[in-house]
């Protein structure tokens, strides 16, 4: 079993935004692992594991406009279904 259910990705478009700020925030208040965030000032791209993905989403708004959202279920695809 998966400690971490939700493959969680989106894209953050927003101005004077911060990898590291973004990185250092869901670390510090999200449970989760696996986090990529890659990007610069006006573009980061977000991967995390997280069992709660909404709390990604709505931090990730509050910073810009978000699109491209996947949140796909691991749980589901290890035993062979669609996530």
């Amino acid at each position: 079993m998966l400690e971490f259910k939700y493959d969680t990705q989106l894209l953050i478009e927003g101005k004077n935004l911060s990898e590291d700020a973004v990185n250092d925030y869901i670390t510090a208040n999200i449970e989760g692992d696996c986090l990529l965030a890659v990007g610069d000032e006006s573009l980061v791209k977000i991967h995390f594991h997280t069992n709660t993905p909404w709390k990604v989403l709505e931090y990730c708004a509050s910073l810009g406009n978000i699109f491209d959202i996947v949140v796909e279920n691991m749980e589901r695809q290890e035993n062979g279904l669609h996530g």
